[in-house]
């Protein structure tokens, strides 16, 4: 298995996994609409075919062009996408599909590939593009990989959680590293014990590689960082990663609301915790990388780009009228 197509490709999972294919010897091609930068253009084994993945006609065009062993499909947010995809990649040695940890329809601790059940998804939100109906899309698609399997299809999902690392434009932990690196006191929602498992990304790029390789045609796979960290413990770890100290003050949801703040206003906080069981992860060679190892990578590279969460949590001049109520309390 040396040729891999990657459906997407060029921003922060299928860009790392792009990395890992690479350094385990794989010619990728991207197929993309290239409305993002590329960054392997100077890459030997990476090239691009310009296409709309929604498209059957590009892709099925792409996949004669390329002739790939194996398919990463990062970019399939629709059931139906996926039902195209694995018709058109019957063939190949591995269909692996993109799902998420959003698909789990019950709050489990810890949610297990087999036993919590995934999430409906009516004809409606199949077609829906809000994030309301995220996790029951990505639901339905691991419905059809599972359908495909049945037929024969070598098609696989990947579940991941909250995916960090370099690179990551939803900027959520930005907002924690911009807060550590700039201030000496920061407010963090709740008593900070709250838990909602991350994944570092490139374990993510790693498990999708393994799973491609040897995974079982039907199955999910979760992919979470084997230790959790609570949301007080990842400042934390972003705190030791820049070699310095904060004070982390806590703030209940009465005391938030007296500056029109509420707890889920701050980029990862969940109220419920939110675990994924890795075991069938493992038992495909896939291990996560050390969670101080792994922020270290990703607040260097963080405090180096100009990404500082500003658009995805609270105001400083807000948390600093907070603070102003909390140490009169």
């Amino acid at each position: 298995m040396d040729s891999a197509l990657v459906v997407g490709g060029t921003r922060f999972i299928g860009r790392h996994t792009v990395e890992e294919l690479v350094e385990h010897d794989y010619h990728v091609t991207l197929f993309n609409r290239g409305s993002h930068e590329n960054p392997f253009v100077d890459y030997a084994d990476v090239h691009h075919v310009r296409g709309d993945r929604g498209n059957d006609e590009e892709l099925l065009s792409a996949k004669r062009e390329v002739e790939p062993d194996v398919v990463f499909d990062f970019a399939a947010y629709h059931p139906e996408e996926v039902r195209s995809a694995v018709e058109i990649f019957a063939d190949v040695d591995a269909y692996v599909y993109v799902s998420s940890g959003a698909a789990y329809d019950r709050d489990d601790i810890p949610k297990r590939e087999d036993e919590t059940p995934i999430k409906e998804c009516t004809p409606d939100q199949a077609v829906d593009d809000s994030y309301d109906t995220y996790g029951n899309r990505k639901a339905e698609g691991d419905r059809a990989v599972f359908e495909a399997a049945d037929r024969g299809v070598n098609a696989m999902s990947v579940r991941p959680t909250v995916v960090y690392g370099p690179f990551d434009y939803t900027e959520r932990l930005d907002y924690w590293v911009s807060r550590v690196e700039e201030h000496d006191r920061v407010v963090v929602p709740g008593d900070g014990t709250n838990v909602w498992q991350r994944v570092y990304v490139e374990d993510v790029a790693s498990l999708l590689r393994l799973v491609a390789e040897n995974g079982t045609p039907g199955n999910a796979y979760n992919a979470g960082d084997q230790n959790s960290l609570t949301l007080e413990r990842t400042i934390e770890e972003v705190a030791s990663a820049l070699d310095t100290d904060v004070e982390v003050v806590h703030a209940s949801e009465r005391e938030l609301s007296t500056v029109n703040l509420d707890l889920a206003d701050f980029p990862l906080y969940r109220p419920y915790p939110h675990v994924l069981d890795t075991h069938r992860a493992e038992s495909v060679g896939w291990e996560s990388t050390p969670v101080s190892e792994a922020m270290e990578r990703t607040v260097g590279e963080s405090a180096e780009s100009d990404r500082d969460g500003a658009d995805v949590g609270p105001a400083r001049e807000t948390e600093e009228r907070l603070l102003d109520v909390l140490d009169t309390v």
